[in-house]
């Protein structure tokens, strides 16, 4: 058999394509080039560091100019610089690295080097990029010219050229505001407020230092307790926020840190989550959403890392083992932050307790000895009003609700009776009073049902009984529709007419029930097969308080006429008053109850001539 021959290829890849995936698809703004002209510098002082191996201080020098054919933007390092045969295997093949040995992916956070890339994002905003370089290793300066066609030069300069790199940029039409000085100032500090290398910006013959000496909090955040006024002012500066307060952030290794500010305002469970994370000191993100546990939302955070590993953007990180453990860890250092303040500061404790309740139990209900420790200041609402759990549970049994529905129900009747009873209906809060007797044996708490309230009621006398038998199967036979039965009480607080109350089967049929009229046929066809199960013990209650002078007077035996309309009517407003969202019949019993008892005003009014 004759032997097959195969061609073989190499990829071929489109420059100006790539450029534009760059440009709207890997990073979030053009303004990134910046971010890795200061990246590629940091990365050829360090490798100098290492080269020369002491007596050397690294700098960055950003030069903006306006010239006859507009603005040239010029960023400069005394970094180690590059020869000919490193410019050819960095600059010119996308994805080399920069940086060699089998570990690299494992060990090396840079992705300049990896990916060969840093370079290629300034042609977003500029159509020549011109780097002359001279490698501190020896040999002659050169200069390299890339187009984004894909082509480039490099040509050997005369002279000596002290070491270090200068990229040359002219602006490119469209990217004026990527060369005004204000935003260079702006986005220079954004980038590299915590460089450990001086950062200074010229133009117009004036030098700025954009980002001062880093504090020494940044090599050990634990300092920060002894700089208190200086890091809020730093996190003001950078966050863009006054903050009151901070937890210093730290990892057993020491390879990650930061401060968490502790948000001045109340935060909700779904609000975003926007923390700055520097990786060797260089911001990538500015709205991580992964590397803190998803309780801690009261936070914003300053991290600075070595350990993570970024995207391609160098926008993100991965979501691995090691962003894990450092995720719990950081985790850690908040939540033992929040104990030791129960133990030694519990003012400030209960001041951030006051603004991010919510935080703090998520964190409870993950975590019994932190719930243990903090429970004392933790709100819940009751009829007695919002009071902290150390006060509520001096009750015992504590009585609470599982729904907010439930709590509705029975809270204008418990609080008439001076019954202590806890919404339970919010969030965390039923878990954590249920989870309550486990932290302290002396508590007991009991989920309290809205028919048991009732039990609390004064029943009516026999003679009451008798005398409104036919009213109440009356209204009985009116609320069939509605699958609710009556019931004659007598109980506080007398300006209650009438209370609503849902069994666990009838509280599903209702919620069954309005779904239907919102769904697709065939969807309604299967909740009315689910419902039809239900429908047998689906019966709410409407308990009509006799203390009350409108239930009175409704019920009297002369209004027998009127009593039906009567009774729809004080069936709608017991929904209302218990916050129960009416279905279309309903409201349509609302609306024609209205103008029933309109018409019946003016046939009365005219009757006894009122309108003369």
């Amino acid at each position: 058999m004759k032997n097959q021959t195969q061609d073989t290829y190499r990829f071929q890849v489109n420059l100006s394509g790539m450029i534009n995936i760059l440009s709207n698809h890997l990073y979030s703004s053009p303004k990134v080039f910046l971010r890795e002209l200061l990246q590629n510098g940091v990365d050829a002082i360090t490798a100098r560091q290492a080269y020369s191996q002491g007596g050397y201080d690294g700098r960055i020098h950003v030069e903006v100019s306006e010239t006859s054919t507009g603005a040239t933007l010029l960023v400069e390092d005394n970094g180690i610089g590059l020869d000919e045969s490193e410019i050819h295997e960095f600059l010119a093949m996308i994805g080399q690295s920069s940086k060699r040995g089998e570990d690299f992916l494992q060990t090396n956070t840079s992705f300049i080097g990896r990916f060969g890339i840093g370079l290629l994002s300034c042609f977003m905003v500029s159509d020549d990029i011109v780097m002359v370089t001279q490698s501190a290793k020896g040999g002659p300066a050169l200069e390299w010219r890339g187009k984004p066609d894909g082509t480039y030069t490099i040509r050997k300069l005369e002279g000596i050229h002290a070491p270090g790199t200068k990229v040359f940029l002219r602006c490119k039409e469209g990217s004026e505001p990527y060369f005004k000085e204000g935003n260079l100032q702006e986005w220079l500090f954004h980038y590299g407020a915590l460089l450990p290398y001086p950062i200074q910006l010229v133009s117009n013959q004036t030098t700025r230092l954009i980002n001062p000496p880093s504090p020494p909090w940044v090599k050990d955040p634990q300092l920060a307790r002894k700089h208190r006024s200086e890091v809020l002012a730093f996190g003001k500066q950078v966050l863009g926020e006054t903050f009151r307060d901070f937890i210093p952030l730290h990892t057993s290794s020491g390879r990650t840190g930061g401060i968490a500010f502790i948000l001045p305002q109340a935060v909700n469970l779904g609000a975003k989550r926007n923390h700055r994370v520097y990786l060797k000191h260089m911001l990538v993100s500015e709205a991580a959403d992964n590397v803190l546990p998803d309780w801690a939302f009261f936070v914003k955070c300053m991290i600075w890392t070595d350990e993570l590993q970024p995207t391609a953007s160098r926008e993100h990180f991965y979501e691995n083992v090691q962003l894990e453990q450092v995720r719990e860890e950081l985790g850690s250092t908040i939540r033992q932050e929040l104990m030791r303040m129960a133990e030694y500061d519990p003012d400030r404790l209960q001041s951030i307790i006051s603004l991010h309740a919510l935080s703090m139990k998520a964190l409870a209900v993950e975590d019994s000895s932190f719930y243990s420790i903090i429970h004392e200041w933790l709100p819940f609402e009751s009829t007695f009003g919002t009071k902290p759990l150390g006060e509520l549970k001096q009750q015992s049994p504590l009585y609470f609700t599982a729904t907010l529905d439930e709590y509705r129900q029975i809270t204008h009747v418990a609080s008439a009776q001076s019954m202590l009873v806890v919404n339970g209906g919010y969030i965390y809060d039923a878990e954590l009073l249920s989870l309550l007797p486990l932290i302290d044996p002396d508590v007991q708490t009991e989920r309290l049902l809205p028919e048991e309230v009732s039990l609390s009621f004064t029943d009516i006398t026999p003679q009451e009984r008798l005398d409104y038998y036919e009213s109440v199967r009356l209204a009985d036979s009116v609320l069939q529709k509605f699958r609710c039965q009556v019931q004659l009480r007598r109980f506080k607080p007398e300006e209650i007419p009438v209370l609503y109350t849902l069994s666990h089967e009838s509280a599903q049929w209702r919620v069954m029930e309005a779904t239907k009229e919102v769904s697709t046929d065939a969807l309604s066809s299967v909740l009315g097969s689910l419902g039809a199960t239900l429908k047998d013990a689906a019966y709410a209650t409407l308990y009509f308080n006799l203390n009350n002078p409108v239930i009175e007077r409704a019920f009297h035996p002369a209004h027998k006429a009127m009593l039906p309309s009567i009774i729809e009517m004080l069936y709608c407003n017991a929904l209302m008053m218990g916050h129960y969202p009416m279905n279309r019949q309903e409201t349509a019993l609302l609306n024609k109850g209205i103008i029933q008892f309109i018409d019946w005003g003016m046939t009365a009014s005219h009757t006894t001539g009122g309108d003369e």
